[in-house]
């Protein structure tokens, strides 16, 4: 008698969630470099469109409010529709608002622009961690701090991209379309094999789509903690991306070139960080990277105030990308995770939109802090306010982990085994 065919299930999954890894990937990427060309040339777009300087706040501080607006429907959506679903729509959309951001004729065309580009930024934001979160689950081992590298790679493509057309003056227009035109291909194409929260939770009677008992949210009072983390967390990093080169020239005497040194470097310690970070949490735990993570960048901050120069400054700048880097992935992990734990799949995708919104919280409180702090006060003290915030982290640290840190789904191969 011929021996029945060996079960290729179990094998299937690997296929598949190597390539949704991988397609996620570049979604980050993408959005990196998207999000870089429009913040690094904020000055051009406030010229072109005669923006004066005090109706700029306005316009920079919509984005993020729009962007928790589009965090908090994707809560909602996400009930009904699948993450890759939103994900796969809402990319192209975010590409596009940036090509009509710097191609639109008015200001009030730019604000409409500007206005759907937050929006579809929140939802994006929350959709591609809700896809990241369900991968790792899926994967039984950290992933997460990858995903975020390839942001911050991203990020650096973009601030490159950037400068390029600031040194050939380059119309916006002429900068964003050539982009626009190979980031849109790329991200529908990417988009054909993400790869939503594992099958196999139908078979444990939870609703893949989050729906019901299973997929009921979490309270709001017991994701506040980590929720705080991730304020904090935009609170510091908006420190560095705001107030660097002018804490640089105007406090510690550097040159006008060399103040634009430390967010560079800032932005590489913050990838090199990610591209190590998950073999860290995989060798050591979650807990120890990140409280490792939140003495770093409490340092860099220590450092940054007590600078005697511009040099010991760009040190202490390193420490905090280095600190600060692993702090956010791991928030987005350990809330889903939370979630997972509590209601199931669905209930873990709506604790990492509202999440998602704490980072814009995060992002419009650092920059305004810092600088009353630092015209009331000094900007040497300044810098010690996100240090203590972000040294906050260290009591909740345990929510990162623990035995209770469970992966995997029905489809899931044994941990020694690497299934990408």
């Amino acid at each position: 008698m011929t021996a029945p065919p060996a079960p290729t299930d179990p094998l299937a999954p690997g296929v598949q969630l190597r390539r949704g890894r991988a397609s996620l990937a570049v979604s980050f990427l993408v959005q990196g470099a998207v999000f870089a060309l429009l913040v690094t040339r904020i000055p051009a777009i406030q010229d072109r469109y005669g923006i004066s300087d005090g109706l700029l706040p306005a316009f920079l501080a919509a984005v993020p409010v729009l962007a928790g607006v589009g965090s908090v429907v994707t809560e909602q959506l996400v009930k009904r529709v699948r993450p890759s679903r939103v994900l796969r729509l809402v990319q192209p959309v975010v590409c596009l608002a940036l090509l009509a951001v710097g191609a639109v004729h008015s200001m009030a065309q730019a604000a409409v622009a500007l206005a759907v580009f937050g929006l579809a930024v929140g939802a994006l934001d929350a959709s591609m961690n809700m896809l990241g979160v369900s991968l790792q689950r899926a994967y039984g081992r950290s992933i997460m701090l990858g995903f975020h590298a390839a942001y911050s790679l991203g990020g650096i493509v973009g601030a490159s991209l950037a400068w390029a057309g600031a040194h050939w003056k380059l119309s916006l227009a002429l900068l964003y379309g050539p982009v626009v035109a190979v980031l849109v291909p790329l991200a529908l194409v990417a988009g054909r094999w993400f790869v939503d929260r594992p099958r196999g939770h139908e078979a444990q009677g939870q609703d893949p789509r989050g729906t019901g008992e299973a997929g009921a949210p979490v309270a709001m009072r017991l994701l506040l903690p980590l929720c705080l983390v991730m304020a904090f967390a935009y609170i510091g990093d908006s420190t560095v991306s705001n107030w660097s080169a002018k804490y640089l020239q105007d406090v510690l005497g550097s040159s006008e070139q060399l103040a634009t040194v430390p967010y560079n470097v800032y932005m590489v310690t913050t990838l090199l960080g990610r591209a190590v970070g998950d073999l860290g949490v995989r060798r050591f735990g979650a807990v120890a990277v990140v409280r490792c993570g939140t003495v770093l960048a409490a340092g860099g901050f220590a450092v940054v105030a007590a600078a005697p120069g511009a040099w010991a400054g760009m040190a202490g700048f390193t420490l905090l990308g280095l600190g600060l880097c692993v702090i956010v992935p791991q928030t987005f992990a350990a809330v889903g995770r939370y979630a997972f734990e509590k209601q199931g799949a669905g209930a873990s995708d709506m604790a990492v939109a509202r999440l998602n919104i704490f980072n814009y919280v995060g992002f419009l409180i650092g920059s305004p802090l810092v600088g009353a702090l630092g015209d009331a006060w000094s900007y040497r003290g300044a810098m010690l306010v996100p240090m203590a915030l972000v040294l906050v982290t260290l009591v909740y640290a345990r929510s990162f982990g623990g035995p209770e840190a469970r992966y995997g789904d029905g489809h899931e191969r044994p941990r020694t085994a690497d299934v990408g």
